[in-house]
Formats: C-alpha cells, structure tokens, sequence
C-alpha cells in the first residue's frame, strides 16, 4: 500500500455496478475494476455515493469500523458471506459536515458499507486498505438539487478523497434477460446513449429529466430514481478543468447499463 496521498485533486468517477453477483464474478466488469483501482492515484479515503442508501435528509455515515451490509435477498449463501473490512474515516465525516453546512448533514452510526458500495470496492481496493464512508440520498430533493449540493463537496478532492457514485444508468429489474449471453435492448442503449451525449455536451437539463420529449424513456429506463442520482453527484463535484472520459461501457443482463463515468 503507498502511503503517499496525490498532491493533486482526486478524480471522481461513477461506476455501474449491477446484479450483487458482480461482486463474485470474474466478467469483463470486475477485470475493469482491479485495473482501475491500480490506475488511481492512491485515496486518503472514499466517499462512496451508493443507489442502496435513501434517506429524508441528508445522513454521512460515522463510524470507526462500518458493517458490511447484506442488503438483498434470494442470491447464494457466498455472497452473504462476503466482508469488506475497511475502516471508517471519522475525519472526513467531519469535513462532509462542515462543507455541507448549509444542508444540515447528520452524522449516522446505524448504516455501514451497503452492496452498492461493497460490490464494487471488492474489485476496485480488494484489500480493504483505503478508509470507507458513504453519503445518503435525501428522498426529498429534486434530481437538480442533488448536483448543485454535491458542488460543495468539490474541495474533498483537493484533499485526496476519491468521490464515488455506484448506481446504474438504465435499471429496471422487471426488464432484465436472465439468460446466458443476453442482447442488449433497444430502449436502454438508446436511454444510455442519452446520458452519454447530455454529459458529453453538459446538458443539465437533459441529466435532470427536463425534455419531456424523452419522458416516456424515462420512466422506462428508471421507474425509480435512486440508482441514477448518484451519477449526478460525480457532475455536481467536477467542474471545468475535468477531462470526462467513459473508462467502461456495457450492458449486462440486456438492459443494465454498466457505463463508468470519469472526470479527472
């Protein structure tokens, strides 16, 4: 492990992170992961903006040795089985508080490392060694407000904390092709397409649901918002100087969309 934090500011990315399963699997996915996890210029610590942690208000998790969460149901026994040990990082906490003052953030003991977070990381630091925190979702807030709130979280970057989000562009579990190599559906390439180009072009309006052109895609690529809100705070926290890159793209299951999104 280098014990060297990055003189300059962290990137920030969003990863797609999918079926739990992933975090078992050996797949094209998961081989993105442990090689972008050796890219990265080394974190202070993470602050992970999972899809799997709502709340009403905004909550900053807390704690010296966060659980890992097991929050799902009907998959194998060795996934329940999965740990990810990281340590909490009670200092960064603190920041996100102060930085987020105006939001009223509460500190949080009763979260831990949920899958939208563990799934990933798994991959991405499979030793655990880098301090782990996560950021709620506030149920009340419109998609707008997510990235004007995350605006000011921007200096944790220049301070070697990698800032996260785990979601996916396109999910709808009621859609997804079970079987064994899937084709990609039409509506969700062309949702995914949708964000690629409203980020490529820093169209907020297009992110935030606003051309109501588009609206029925929508509704079908999102019935609920929550796996997609953590990319806007990977928009809210880079700014004009960031190159935006798509380190991953692929669909898993038809209709999952697992596009990574890099500022940096």
């Amino acid at each position: 492990m280098s014990s060297h934090f990055p003189k300059s500011r962290m990137p920030t990315l969003f990863f797609g992170h999918g079926t739990p399963m992933n975090a078992i699997r050996k797949n094209i996915f998961t081989q993105f992961l442990n090689q972008k996890g050796a890219e990265l210029p080394w974190p202070k610590a993470i602050l992970m903006i999972s899809a799997h942690w709502e709340t009403m208000g905004i909550k900053v998790l807390r704690r010296e040795r966060p659980e890992t969460i097991h929050d799902f149901g009907g998959f194998p026994k060795e996934l329940f089985a999965i740990q990810y040990p990281a340590v909490g990082s009670l200092e960064v906490a603190d920041k996100v508080q102060e930085l987020m003052r105006a939001h009223e953030v509460e500190a949080s003991a009763s979260w831990g490392l949920d899958h939208g977070t563990w799934s990933v990381l798994t991959h991405l630091y499979p030793k655990a060694d880098v301090p782990v925190l996560q950021l709620s979702l506030n149920r009340n807030l419109k998609m707008p407000d997510h990235i004007r709130i995350a605006q000011d979280l921007r200096a944790l970057r220049d301070q070697g904390v990698l800032i996260v989000g785990s979601g996916n562009i396109t999910h709808n579990l009621r859609q997804v092709d079970w079987s064994e190599a899937p084709k990609p559906m039409g509506w969700a390439v062309e949702f995914d397409e949708l964000i690629k180009q409203a980020l490529i072009e820093k169209d907020v309006g297009a992110l935030t649901a606003q051309n109501s052109k588009d609206h029925s895609l929508w509704q079908q690529a999102l019935p609920s918002l929550e796996h997609y809100l953590p990319l806007l705070y990977i928009v809210g926290v880079s700014d004009s100087q960031d190159q935006l890159s798509f380190p991953h793209e692929e669909m898993q299951m038809g209709s999952l969309s697992m596009r990574a999104v890099q500022y940096s």
